[in-house]
């Protein structure tokens, strides 16, 4: 058999190339320059930390709206912008002062910031709360189904509950063993204890119940919180503060009233615990607040799709543009750049959305992207955009939460959040197996990740929703490379030291950013709306969204 001559070869694999399917060309044309140079811009001193408020945010929104212009993307806000405000209260808290009592003497004070944070619960200009009983409810659960209540029927009016953080994951019958639910949250915890009409809430923290270090908790809840303005009147919530107290000084705490915290927090892991009143022991908060009313901004924008049946349908892609501003100086730097958190994942999303634009004749739905601020205040751009949608939830057929990039080199795998709980994670997994990649699960479940990102409140309307996260198998990488990317990740999160540096690798992100662009793509195409597995959580909320567009 006489073999072909080259030139027919060459031929061959040109039309072959050039017959590639147009989403894989457009897939093709992300790459790790053009996501660099998004995060240059981004993250650079000039747009000093993106901090919400600040003049830093409105140059990101500038420059978003720039970009979505540039690309052909019309507006996705109301009345032909491509800016969403919401209304925002800012509160500053000072001059913070903590101290415990026993039989009239004082034996201790705690140390704002180094041993506490604690901040008005109730947008009161002052707190002073003096001579409160205290007592600790374990986990400050109560879990009907879970058969679980760690309050039993004691009464904490006006007392301050000492909550231990998480949920229990000692047994993988409960609370779904080691993945933290909801009931894990920090805000979780809050809300009881106003349900309850505590005076006040203390979470105890540890490295391993919260997933983060104590800097993360004193660098964060000191700076400006804030508040959508609207929600209920916190004025009339019977608990005054809310608070974290590290392990250390909690220890003194309970030894202060004959108890033994460690032996405490074990007890707390039975369904049979119940609340133990710390007696003899009182505690003194008091602080000062300012407020100032400021507009947060979401961006938005839109590609059309080519269906005229389908068109009302939507992906929405979701990263946020924010991060925390200015800080006290560490090393004479003050400015958290937010590099990886998260002009990477905001990089990505301009990326896909140029991508998709340049196949619009393709794609069947729509694909709105959602690029939401006050993110690292508590979540409150896209619980705006939730609560006053510009676009029916019911329309949405999935959400991908860009918030965080794989930054340090190309991996094997890819990791969801979100894994296994609806037919987009599958669709996902179809695709990366095209890749030769596999997709794993949450690799730390006990962290909660699932309800610390925006698209826990897109899931909150019924929206499917999944929150990549980066692979944890590198390729061409030296040994212990993954022991590096872990402790660098860790020392840098929400530090001044979110920056480039000489161990960022892009090609991660190329091709985690082609995979969730092409992922999306199956969506936009698909027959029917993506949806949630059967019994998930968010089900319910999910049929009753598209039983209000029926």
């Amino acid at each position: 058999m006489k073999s072909k001559p080259l030139f027919v070869i060459l031929i061959t694999l040109l039309a072959f190339g050039c017959s590639s399917a147009p989403e894989q060309k457009a897939a093709n044309s992300i790459n790790k320059d053009s996501l660099l140079r998004h995060i240059e811009t981004l993250s650079s001193d000039e747009f000093l930390g993106r901090s919400t408020g600040t003049e830093g945010e409105e140059m990101t929104v500038e420059y978003l709206v720039n970009e979505f212009e540039k690309m052909g993307a019309t507006p996705g806000a109301e009345n032909g912008s491509f800016v969403q405000e919401f209304p925002l209260l800012g509160q500053q808290t000072s001059n913070v002062q903590m101290s415990v009592s026993t039989n009239g003497r004082t034996p201790f004070s705690v140390e704002y910031f180094n041993e506490f944070m604690a901040w008005p619960a109730n947008q009161s200009e002052e707190i002073n709360v003096q001579n409160a009983e205290l007592v600790f409810v374990g986990y400050g659960i109560q879990a009907p189904e879970e058969n679980w209540d760690d309050f039993k029927g004691v009464d904490v009016e006006g007392k301050i509950i000492v909550v231990k953080n998480n949920d229990p994951e000692h047994d993988p019958e409960l609370f779904g063993g080691e993945t933290r639910l909801y009931y894990g949250r920090y805000d979780y915890k809050y809300e009881k204890a106003k349900e309850l009409g505590a005076l006040g809430a203390i979470i105890i923290h540890t490295d391993e119940t919260a997933g983060y270090g104590w800097n993360v908790v004193s660098n964060g809840w000191s700076r400006e919180r804030f508040y959508l303005k609207g929600e209920e009147n916190a004025s009339s919530s019977p608990t005054k503060f809310n608070g974290w107290m590290t392990y250390q000084a909690s220890q003194l705490l309970f030894e202060e009233a004959g108890l033994n915290l460690n032996e405490l927090m074990e007890a707390a892991n039975s369904t049979d615990f119940e609340p133990v009143p710390l007696n003899g022991v009182r505690m003194n908060v008091s602080m000062e607040a300012d407020y100032r009313e400021i507009m947060g901004k979401n961006v938005i924008a839109e590609i059309k799709g080519s269906d005229e049946e389908l068109n009302d349908e939507y992906l929405v892609l979701t990263a946020h543009h924010d991060h925390l501003g200015i800080t006290a100086p560490i090393e004479a730097d003050s400015i958290n750049n937010g590099a990886s958190d998260n002009a990477a994942g905001v990089s990505a999303l301009l990326e896909m959305m140029e991508a998709y634009k340049s196949i619009q004749t393709e794609i069947k739905r729509s694909v709105l992207a959602l690029v939401v601020g006050a993110e690292e205040v508590g979540l409150l751009g896209s619980q705006y955009w939730a609560e006053n949608p510009t676009v029916e939830p019911g329309k949405v057929t999935a959400n991908i939460n860009l918030d965080g990039m794989n930054v340090y080199g190309q991996t094997k795998d890819v990791v969801i959040v979100g894994h296994g709980r609806s037919s987009f994670s599958d669709l996902l997994v179809e695709e990366a197996q095209k890749q030769g990649r596999t997709v794993k699960p949450d690799q730390h479940p006990d962290r909660g990740y699932f309800y610390r990102s925006d698209h826990f409140n897109l899931a909150k309307v019924g929206i499917p929703a999944i929150f990549p996260n980066p692979g944890r198998e590198f390729i061409g990488k030296p040994e212990n490379y993954l022991a590096t990317v872990d402790s660098l990740s860790d020392a840098n999160y929400h530090t001044v030291n979110d920056e480039i540096n000489e161990y960022w690798d892009l090609a991660g992100a190329e091709i985690d950013t082609r995979l969730f662009f092409l992922t999306g793509f199956r969506a936009l195409n698909a027959e029917g709306l993506q949806t949630w597995r059967s019994g998930d959580e968010f089900e319910a909320t999910r049929l009753r969204m598209l039983e209000r567009i029926e």
